[in-house]
């Protein structure tokens, strides 16, 4: 099995939602065939609290311009970690410093990964000595 083409819709939009805020290492997992919750993580960082709101916020009205709306949200208070429980996706945005700890990409990196589109991985490219596309060290 494998994500739904409105999965893979959903990230393409919240990714490029998420770079448009600069967010930093987005990755896209299809996750679809280690879990019956989603079809699909999307992870990206921000350097501050700030922006995780930021990133947060454009993610949610970019999806509600396409009818989807979170069943759950979580970490919004703290603004270090939120997540956002579309059913067919689940999105983490990170601070940075939270992204580094739990690496979250050590855990999905046997699943496939989603192509995203080239605004996305540009806006979102790595910082110097974070994880590349790969997760295992600088580009």
């Amino acid at each position: 099995m494998t994500a739904t083409d409105r999965a893979v819709e959903l990230v393409e939009i919240a990714a490029g939602a998420a770079a448009d805020k600069l967010a930093t290492d987005i990755i896209a997992y299809d996750v679809s065939e280690q879990l019956v919750i989603t079809d699909a993580f999307l992870l990206c960082s921000a350097s501050n609290d700030r922006q995780v709101k930021a990133i947060v916020d454009e993610i949610e009205d970019k999806l509600r311009r396409v009818a989807a709306r979170p069943v759950r949200r979580e970490g919004e208070r703290e603004g270090r970690w939120v997540l956002l429980d579309y059913l067919d996706v689940v999105i983490h945005v990170q601070h940075a410093e939270e992204r580094v700890f739990y690496a979250l990409e050590r855990l999905w990196k046997d699943c496939p990964r989603i192509p995203l589109p080239e605004p996305a991985i540009a806006g979102g490219a790595a910082r110097p000595g974070s994880p590349g596309p790969s997760g295992r060290g600088p580009r």
